[in-house]
């Protein structure tokens, strides 16, 4: 009896010790096997064993991961303190390297990135560095991933999260840009007047060009009626003449006797007609 239950024990044991070698590797993840501390082969995704307390096995991610660089103060290169905060994205593309060529290749991506950016942002002013973001994040990534290569480590990219100044400094900086738009507008209400004001002389002058037109034509006009008037009455200076002897005669009291040759005004003395 207790010879079975001896067998039946080790059996157990190795039936247990057998069952722990089991290990299942998912797509995310490589699964570096190591023989008696020594590396011995990678395993891909799926079904793998490893034989217990002789071999041990490292899962290592290779999915795109994230490191949140902590805030730090910078002096940018106008002598500045700017508070800037980034976040790197990067994969692992040699797990051997990830394990065995770096104690912590996390630990190291996140202080070589807080280097990496006190260096880049220290040579800008700090409004170059707020307005050049993108320069910032291009120059970061590029410097990481070429750092890193013996980590392992593919940077994909480099986020900056913010870059603020001290609250005196962007007070101050709040009123250079409210001065600057208040010159803007003011140049521009400037030239809209100013345009104004043009516009109103140019139509000045235009009023006062068709007044003169007008003065001018309205001369010609009347130069040319005086003109008519004047042949009408050269050409009728006769009858002019006659009409102002009828009239004449007519306030002496005259009588007026029509002919074939015209009008013959004679003068009345009682009844008896005396000619002229």
């Amino acid at each position: 009896m207790i010879g079975q239950f001896i067998i039946y024990g080790v059996l157990t044991l190795i039936g247990i010790t057998l069952l722990s070698g089991i290990r299942i590797v998912r797509p995310t993840h490589r699964l570096l096997v190591e023989t008696l501390g020594k590396w011995s082969k990678t395993n891909e995704q799926g079904f793998t064993f490893i034989i217990p307390i002789i071999q041990q096995g490292i899962y290592v991610n290779i999915t795109e991961q994230m490191v949140d660089v902590e805030p730090q103060m910078v002096i940018t290169k106008d002598k500045l303190n700017a508070e800037v905060d980034a976040v790197v994205y990067y994969k692992i593309k040699d797990v051997m390297k990830a394990i065995y060529n770096v104690d912590n290749h996390k630990s190291q991506l996140t202080s070589l990135a807080r280097t990496t950016l006190r260096a880049v942002v220290g040579k800008m002013t700090l409004t170059d560095a707020n307005e050049n973001r993108d320069e910032i994040n291009s120059q970061v990534e590029m410097i990481l991933d070429k750092e890193t290569d013996s980590y392992g480590v593919e940077v994909l990219r480099v986020e900056i999260q913010r870059i603020e100044p001290p609250k005196d400094v962007q007070n101050a900086m709040n009123e250079v840009v409210k001065a600057e738009q208040k010159k803007i507008a003011a140049n521009d209400t400037a030239t809209a007047l100013e345009t104004e004001a043009d516009g109103q002389r140019r139509a000045s002058i235009k009023k006062a060009e068709g007044n003169r037109q007008a003065t001018i034509l309205e001369a010609e006009g009347k130069a040319k009626a005086f003109d008519l008037i004047e042949k009408s009455f050269k050409g009728n200076a006769k009858e002019l003449k006659r009409l102002e002897v009828t009239e004449n005669s007519l306030k002496n009291n005259s009588k007026i006797i029509l002919t074939e040759k015209g009008i013959t005004p004679q003068l009345i003395i009682g009844d008896l007609p005396i000619k002229k």
